[in-house]
């Protein structure tokens, strides 16, 4: 199809960020408008979303972080009902075995105790635990180098992300939503506003409002509009591996000093971690290391859990953050310098899980002309501009 005429809202990207939006914006009984996406891939074999491993935690180390993936993991839990579409949306699972941060320093360990407070005080389901205590709930690890750990099983765990993001693309359109395969090649600004999204196929194609939820290709498009973004693809490897000797109990999402992170996986496991040389990469590079495993990923997780020192790995795959340079947290809203140029991006690995609080908040941003259910102002691009970073510490 090609899109006719103008369009009231432009989404660049279709994957989990701009189905996201397009949804929450559709089903918004305050909202008429057309709304365009344009996804230059429509298999989505690169995007982070195909890539990502759907988990959801409450263990960030910003409040607003922790009350954003309170609400994803209240809507995962209540999706049918939250999209309203009937019984034909199927139900969603939490498996909340949790996250176990683990620390081998009096520094880090402190830092946990500070985080597990703030969490807590959010109402988040956060232990700070000891060795004995960690030991006698999860008796496989090996803890002699660990002074402590936090760890959550409330709401706090996994959950299938494709078919969240399946349900969100089928009920946009449903609503009215209109997908094309293109790609956006420029951008015509008039002072401080987009007037149009020229596209490869299509031309150009009048907007009032442009959302750029393009992933790792997101800094592209901003400059298309003359703006800068401090957002660049990094790669992040997992590997899904068989063990010869199971554990008797689910393992949390743990993640070890050594920076790999390893979890159940159904019947079997997931490991991942960053390469050593964490450093922006090309967007279509996705060439793997194939010694990250051997030298890295086998000897840490066969030192924390001894059983798996006989492990056969089945799958394996690379995929890109987009990851924000400044403080790795997304930059979200109307960026100050062009009113109607809407970012969603740099999540750093966290874009899955706060999908349905951001998504919702962009649409309440357009339709309402702010964000009413959570403020989510301060994730602002203008904290770039008054070099006020909102770090998040908590990044894997």
């Amino acid at each position: 199809m090609t899109p006719q005429g103008a369009w009231d809202v432009l989404i660049v990207g279709g994957a989990i960020y701009g189905s996201a939006v397009a949804w929450f914006l559709a089903s918004d009984p305050d909202f008429d408008g057309r709304i365009l996406v344009v996804e230059r891939d429509p298999t989505y074999e690169f995007a982070a979303t195909s890539h990502t491993n759907s988990c959801i935690r409450q263990q960030f180390t910003s409040a607003l972080n922790v009350q954003i993936s309170q609400f994803g993991a209240s809507y995962v839990k209540d999706f049918r009902a939250q999209m309203g579409l009937g019984d034909a949306v199927p139900h969603l699972t939490l498996q909340s075995f949790g996250y176990m941060y683990l620390a081998d320093t009096p520094q880090f360990a402190a830092h946990l105790k500070a985080a597990q407070a703030l969490q807590a005080g959010l109402g988040a389901g956060t232990r700070h635990m000891t060795p004995e205590e960690i030991a006698q709930a999860y008796p496989f690890y090996s803890l002699d180098d660990i002074l402590a750990a936090n760890h959550n099983i409330v709401d706090e765990g996994y959950f299938d992300g494709g078919t969240l993001f399946d349900w969100w693309k089928r009920g946009a359109k449903r609503l009215g939503v209109v997908f094309v395969t293109d790609e956006v090649v420029d951008l015509k600004r008039a002072c401080n506003r987009i007037t149009a999204a020229v596209l490869r196929d299509a031309g150009e194609i009048p907007c009032g409002w442009l959302v750029n939820a393009a992933g790792t290709r997101g800094r592209d498009v901003a400059a298309m509009a003359g703006l800068d973004l401090p957002v660049e693809p990094r790669k992040r490897y997992s590997f899904v591996f068989q063990a010869a000797e199971p554990l008797d109990r689910d393992l949390p999402l743990t993640i070890d000093p050594s920076g790999v992170h390893v979890r159940t996986e159904g019947r079997h496991y997931l490991a991942g971690c960053p390469p050593d040389d964490d450093r922006a990469v090309a967007v279509d590079d996705f060439e793997f290391d194939h010694t990250l495993w051997q030298d890295k990923v086998w000897p840490a997780i066969a030192h924390r859990i001894p059983a798996f020192e006989r492990v056969k790995v089945l799958n394996q795959w690379v995929g890109h953050y987009d990851y924000n340079t400044f403080d790795q947290n997304v930059l979200l809203g109307p960026h100050p310098e062009v009113d109607n140029f809407v970012l969603c991006n740099g999540f750093s690995g966290h874009g899955l899980q706060q999908s349905p609080a951001l998504g919702r908040g962009v649409a309440e941003r357009i339709v309402h002309g702010a964000y009413r259910s959570l403020d989510l102002s301060p994730l602002s691009y203008q904290r770039v501009f008054d070099a006020a970073p909102v770090v998040e510490q908590a990044v894997i």
